[in-house]
């Protein structure tokens, strides 16, 4: 049932006409997800993520990306993979349930109504997590949706 909250589509960051990125989020991490150059070995790619910052880029140049990321990560369980010329980071959020509007400070921002669909999912995979024998897939918030790391004391911890 879980998998029926999942993020439906990936969101796109464009800069001038190119697409830079794409990127998801769940209630514990964002993905990031870039197509990496070809005829580019492997191994000359890299991503440094720090709690606060992500840099991407081919070895020997400038990075691709140097950005400062919109909220704080876990380093120690964020981490980057390569498959199929795509570069997937796995940034897992220091504060569980926080809705992202793009993983970049400034870069990419979710419009108010997109925000604002992302944070009414999340909220569902939020009382999803927490009554598991039912399933929230088909359910829907009147009005304004409430924050799910903060709504009711917070999410639990285990």
């Amino acid at each position: 049932m879980a998998e029926k909250l999942a993020p439906e589509k990936r969101h796109s960051f464009v800069h001038n006409g190119q697409k830079v990125f794409e990127w998801d989020q769940t209630l514990e991490e964002v993905n990031m997800y870039i197509s990496l150059p070809p005829n580019v070995p492997p191994k000359q790619f890299f991503c440094k993520i720090q709690p606060k910052h992500v840099e991407v880029g081919i070895k020997g140049n400038p990075p691709y990306l140097n950005h400062d990321l919109t909220c704080p990560v876990k380093t120690d369980c964020s981490f980057w993979t390569l498959e199929d010329n795509i570069m997937h980071i796995t940034l897992q959020k220091r504060d569980k349930g926080q809705t992202w509007a793009s993983p970049i400070v400034g870069e990419g921002q979710l419009d108010p109504y997109s925000t604002d669909l992302e944070q009414k999912r999340l909220m569902l995979q939020r009382f999803q997590e927490e009554n598991p024998g039912f399933d929230f897939s088909q359910a829907q918030f009147t009005g304004g949706c409430p924050d799910p790391r903060t709504f009711m004391g917070g999410i639990r911890s285990d």
